[in-house]
């Protein structure tokens, strides 16, 4: 009974082991969805009555999130690292992640965003992948997923008026973002 016992354990190994190698994990498969932080008030790090709406109507807007005539729901939330001058990635996301009881994983700075891709790259997790970053920032993300910034964004960069823009980006089998994929979807708030 032992041996049978420990040749299930090594089966069960033997197969984890090959399904990390296999790229099953990390992006393999995954969509991730790229929102910039809601609106900001004229001084502090917190979000306007502007972007606590916003985050408000993300509960039902992300519950599910119609892409292509198929229900995403985010079974992974992101959002930069809380610093000094802002939390209003965390906060943005804060309403959905208590609705969807969901962590918001903010293990990196808003300028770590190669770090944050390996990490997603590299790590398992689930497919539908939402994150809120800083705008500033998000040409650089875009670009570190393996997209071109600027043939979706003005100039390569996130426009300082802009809250309301979902970036899409979709990755095949092996991890690598699918040609052609790439866009950016204008958000129809509820309510």
């Amino acid at each position: 009974m032992k041996t049978l016992f420990l040749a299930a354990l090594w089966m069960i190994a033997l197969a984890l082991s090959a399904h990390a190698r296999d790229g099953t994990s990390g992006l393999a498969d995954a969509t991730v969805l790229i929102v910039r932080h809601g609106e900001k008030p004229d001084s502090g790090p917190g979000l306007s009555p502007e972007g606590e709406a916003r985050a408000q109507a993300y509960v039902a807007y992300f519950q599910p999130f119609m892409l292509d005539g198929v229900a995403f729901r985010p079974d992974v939330l992101v959002a930069t690292a809380d610093s000094r001058n802002s939390a209003r990635e965390r906060l943005t996301l804060t309403p959905l992640s208590q609705a969807l009881k969901l962590p918001i994983d903010q293990r990196f700075a808003d300028k770590d965003v190669k770090a944050l891709v390996a990490a997603l790259s590299s790590e398992t997790h689930g497919k539908s992948i939402l994150i809120a970053w800083h705008h500033g920032q998000l040409g650089k993300l875009i670009k570190a997923f393996g997209a071109d910034p600027q043939a979706l964004l003005p100039n390569g960069k996130w426009p300082g008026d802009v809250f309301n823009w979902v970036v899409v980006l979709r990755f095949d089998q092996a991890g690598h973002l699918v040609p052609g994929s790439a866009r950016i979807i204008e958000e129809k708030l509820p309510g």
